[in-house]
């Protein structure tokens, strides 16, 4: 059944393979479907001219189908390389490092390496040595992907 309808589509298998990748792109994106799916389409498009040629084998469109698909996969490489330019905001969704540098009082004390500051509206954690609620205290790094900061004390 399946092999009868491939027959009976001839090059339109190429314009329906290419939906198909095209509409997985949309559903699963990730964008490689997406070059793929074009390369497919192209092939349909090569295909309705050449199907009556007696080169234009399924042999040569697999091996066109898989040239172009390489070729179209590359060049969307670069096309979406080129869109991921220097940031004007590099630490934009970078809080923890946003706050190198910043000084604060310690809102509990650092016991055992462990304790809290305030730093506008929020609470951090921050390792870092031990040292009493109040002190003034100056971040110098993050720790724990971001989500703590390590301090020293400010003299």
């Amino acid at each position: 059944m399946i092999a009868n309808l491939v027959f009976e589509l001839g090059p339109w298998n190429w314009m329906v393979l290419g939906l198909i990748l095209l509409v997985l792109e949309i559903l699963i994106p990730g964008v490689f479907m997406l070059w793929i799916g074009i390369a497919a389409l192209l092939i349909g498009t090569l295909s309705l001219q050449l199907w009556d040629a007696g080169f234009w084998t399924w042999q040569v469109q697999v091996v066109a189908f898989l040239l172009l698909s390489l070729a179209s996969a590359y060049v969307g490489t670069r096309i979406m390389r080129g869109r991921n330019g220097e940031s004007d905001q590099p630490l934009l969704n970078r809080r923890g490092e946003q706050m190198i540098g910043r000084t604060a009082t310690l809102a509990e004390p650092i016991r055992e390496g462990r304790g809290r500051i305030q730093l506008g509206d929020t609470l951090w954690r921050v390792s870092g040595p031990d040292l009493p609620a109040g002190t003034r205290v100056r971040v110098t790094g993050t720790a724990d992907t971001d989500l703590e900061l390590t301090v020293e004390r400010v003299e």
